[in-house]
């Protein structure tokens, strides 16, 4: 089409030649219309760069701010759990934080998510996150310290690339490879003194199973997560797989606890709002918003920063000791993800996402 359009400006043009007394430069007119077709307008391209920067720095800003959040977490749930039952806490902080997300989201009237393919990608992002992720964080919170359980449950974004290779073709080269290998070797290198002075002891193995198992979960959802990114309103899509979610964790805890046993005091109240609240809602609707803007790699890759605050943590509250080895592990684990991120932005990266939707094709408010 824009071929035809060219071979016609140019006929009229010469036909006009032949009649006009004054000579015309033909590359002029049917030139500059092609460059304005390009987009290519100095003080556009301009603009589109500075918006760039702007959204590029603001993901960055959200990005750092849900690590920092996600980090808090082990901290609270540690004293949550001497005042409720463990299943029954996870349930009351997804049912508060979903009730929120779906409440503002319905306020402000965002659309509801529609599609078997956005419910059946909701639905594996709820169990993965909130069923197996909170199952696995609020037992292993119970078996060993806060600081090395986030710095294990750090294995996600490394698990999540792997995932994301496959189902939404991120690729990561030979550099973006060895940056997985260098995370993974930090991660043993920080957990090998503990589980080599506990290996007899069950527990700590129990509560590394537990990491594991929410790690699992977590990677799963995000990927889940970033094929509806863009799609879904994210108050909406964040607020939907948390209630969905907590549905099976509600009847496991129903069956294996007793749920009247729970201590509302005040403390214990102040702790489940700070967990429901900006430990989750706030989280997970930020971690949409930064998911419609970076690939999960990059995105991913900011998680060096959760064993640095979670270490920090416990060591400020819970006595945890900044030894050489958890030291050295941290320096690879970051090295290793930031290698990743690093890879990743320089590659070119191709995003699967899911067959529009007539509803989905609607601008939010």
């Amino acid at each position: 089409m824009a071929g035809s359009s060219f071979i016609v400006a140019t006929n009229a043009f010469s036909s006009n030649e032949s009649t006009s007394p004054r000579p015309r430069n033909r590359h002029s007119e049917p030139q500059q219309r092609r460059h304005c077709i390009s987009g290519c307008a100095p003080g556009h391209m301009t603009r589109r760069k500075v918006s760039e920067l702007v959204a590029a720095n603001t993901a960055t800003i959200k990005v750092v701010t849900v690590m920092a959040l996600w980090a808090a977490c082990f901290p609270l749930i540690t004293p949550g759990l001497a005042l409720a039952p463990h299943l029954t806490f996870a349930t009351m902080r997804a049912l508060i934080a979903g009730s929120a997300l779906v409440g503002t989201a319905l306020a402000l009237g965002r659309p509801m998510p529609t599609g078997r393919t956005t419910w059946l990608l909701l639905i594996i992002a709820g169990v993965g996150a909130t069923t197996l992720g909170f199952l696995g964080m609020f037992h292993a919170a119970e078996f060993i310290a806060p600081g090395m359980a986030t710095v294990i449950a750090n294995t996600q974004p490394l698990l999540a690339a792997g995932l994301a290779l496959l189902v939404l073709n991120e690729r990561l080269g030979t550099a973006g490879t060895a940056g997985l290998a260098l995370g993974f070797a930090g991660i043993a290198v920080i957990a090998a003194p503990s589980f080599t002075a506990q290996q007899n002891n069950d527990d700590y193995l129990l509560g590394i199973a537990y990491v594991l198992l929410a790690a699992a979960g977590i990677t799963v959802s995000n990927v889940a997560l970033k094929r509806v990114a863009g799609t879904v309103d994210p108050l909406m899509a964040a607020g939907t797989q948390l209630l969905v979610g907590m549905i099976p964790l509600s009847l496991i805890a129903s069956l294996t606890e007793t749920p009247s046993d729970v201590n509302w005091s005040p403390k214990f109240i102040l702790i489940l709002l700070a967990l429901a609240l900006p430990g989750t809602a706030i989280v997970y609707w930020l971690w949409l918003s930064v998911l419609e803007t970076l690939t999960l790699n990059r995105a991913n890759a900011f998680s060096f920063l959760i064993p640095i605050f979670g270490l920090s943590m416990g060591i400020a509250f819970y006595g945890e000791t900044l030894t050489a080895s958890v030291a050295l592990g941290a320096a690879l684990a970051f090295l290793g993800i930031l290698l990743v991120n690093r890879t990743n932005k320089t590659s070119t990266t191709t995003i699967a996402r899911p067959a529009p939707e007539t509803s989905l094709d609607t601008p939010r408010p």
